[in-house]
């Protein structure tokens, strides 16, 4: 069996939240920082198309804008990895958040349209940066037996910011310009790069500065790191793809469903906010089991909640039947909350581990832009219902790729593969 991530035994007590969750080096240096972010990414993202369509846009070119966003993701996500690998995490996340807030103000006075899409790629990039330094960082820094936990609240807190950023642009949008939406998601970028610049690191960690200047044992090529890791990445790159393509498909399918059935536009959006609402629930709940019990036993049920809730969308026909499929939705992304974050985790290498987590990202990213285009065809070929039925199928085909591929590559899959590393099931 090829396993990473090795753990060694965690102190007694270290379960209590004060360990778990250290004030300077992971609340303030991360999980503060990520919600203050995400609430100008969340802010932001609704009013890109209607500012382009401001400034002269049709509608076409202004999806193509809004596009922007993921592209810049996905253009970044490998360049990332170096650029952390060779400044340090956490100096990777002062330059992106530096580099958001300079996008996001170019949006704001952006005088063409051409201007305004390469401020929204610039704001794209610097979000994969500032994601996967703030990944590697609590990757370093906490032990392996609490990282499910530490690495769901990330993913929730994310949640959570993206949730209340919408509501926080709208409160804005009342002074009738809605460039200052772009304003105050630069000021949040501000304030998580100053929060990050005040948190005082952990010590121990190895990667939070810039590595020794010329020592290439620190630094490994981005070439050498995949090829090293090829088997891996092919292997347990297919869930990772297919996870990203459920999720992806997800974000579509209660808008474009609830339009075909004829429903408002203030009830989709009530039944989309209810969906968050579930979805940010159950992260602590899943990081605790998966620390408890091993990845799978949240990775596989929740991507099975998460396919089989998708395809009953199809077969609603009314506002309440709506409700209860997304809640459903909700549930299952919810109770996968950081899942992949933390296998990613428990498979990175310690050399190479920020150019490791950029590729694990871009095949993320690559499914999150896949899902919506899947779902897309089957309404271009005529069915959105068969379009949403296949995107469902990524669901349990995730859970059979992770149950397959998973065990081999990381001790933390489930309790016989720690009993197998010698790791005690009671080392929580």
């Amino acid at each position: 069996m090829h396993v990473h991530g090795r753990p060694s035994p965690d102190p007694a007590g270290s379960a209590r939240l004060g360990a778990l969750f250290p004030l300077q080096a992971v609340v303030l240096g991360a999980l503060v920082p990520a919600f203050i972010f995400s609430i100008g990414i969340g802010a932001m993202l609704p009013v890109i198309a209607p500012h382009a369509v401001q400034q002269g846009a049709p509608l076409a070119v202004a999806g193509v804008i809004a596009a922007m966003l993921p592209v810049g993701q996905i253009l970044a996500d490998i360049p990332a990895g170096a650029l952390a690998a060779r400044i340090g995490d956490r100096r990777a996340m002062l330059a992106a958040g530096g580099l958001a807030g300079l996008g996001l103000l170019a949006e704001a006075a952006a005088p063409t349209l051409v201007t305004l899409g390469l401020a929204v790629l610039l704001v794209g990039a610097a979000n994969a940066v500032f994601h996967l330094a703030r990944h590697s960082y609590l990757t370093e820094i906490t032990p392996a037996l609490h990282r499910a936990r530490v690495l769901s609240t990330l993913g929730g807190v994310h949640r959570i910011g993206q949730f209340v950023g919408p509501f926080l642009g709208a409160v804005v949008l009342h002074a009738g310009d809605l460039r200052l939406v772009f304003v105050l998601a630069a000021g949040t970028a501000a304030a998580a790069t100053v929060t990050v610049a005040l948190a005082r690191p952990d010590p121990s960690a190895e990667t939070l500065d810039a590595p020794v200047a010329g020592d290439s044992r620190r630094r490994p090529r981005l070439a050498a790191v995949l090829g090293q890791h090829r088997r891996l990445l092919l292997t347990l790159g297919a869930p990772v793809l297919l996870v990203g393509a459920i999720r992806g498909a997800r974000q579509q399918v209660i808008p474009l469903w609830g339009e075909h059935i004829g429903l408002d536009p203030a009830t989709i959006s009530i039944i989309f906010g209810i969906a968050g609402g579930i979805d940010m629930l159950l992260f602590y709940p899943a990081g605790k089991i998966m620390d408890r019990f091993g990845r799978l036993w949240i990775g596989v049920p929740a991507m099975i909640t998460l396919g089989v809730a998708m395809a009953l969308v199809p077969l609603t026909h009314s506002t309440t039947q709506m409700v209860w499929v997304a809640v459903a939705l909700g549930l299952g992304n919810g109770l996968g909350s950081g899942i992949m974050m933390t296998v990613a985790s428990d498979v990175a290498p310690s050399q190479g581990r920020p150019q490791f987590l950029g590729a694990w990202r871009l095949l993320q990213d690559l499914g999150i832009a896949a899902g919506p285009l899947i779902v897309a065809s089957g309404a271009a070929l005529g069915s959105l219902a068969a379009g949403i039925w296949v995107a469902a199928t990524m669901g349990p085909c995730a859970a059979g790729a992770l149950q397959r591929w998973l065990p081999q590559w990381s001790v933390h899959a489930n309790r016989t593969t720690r009993r197998r590393a010698g790791l005690s099931a009671d080392q929580r």
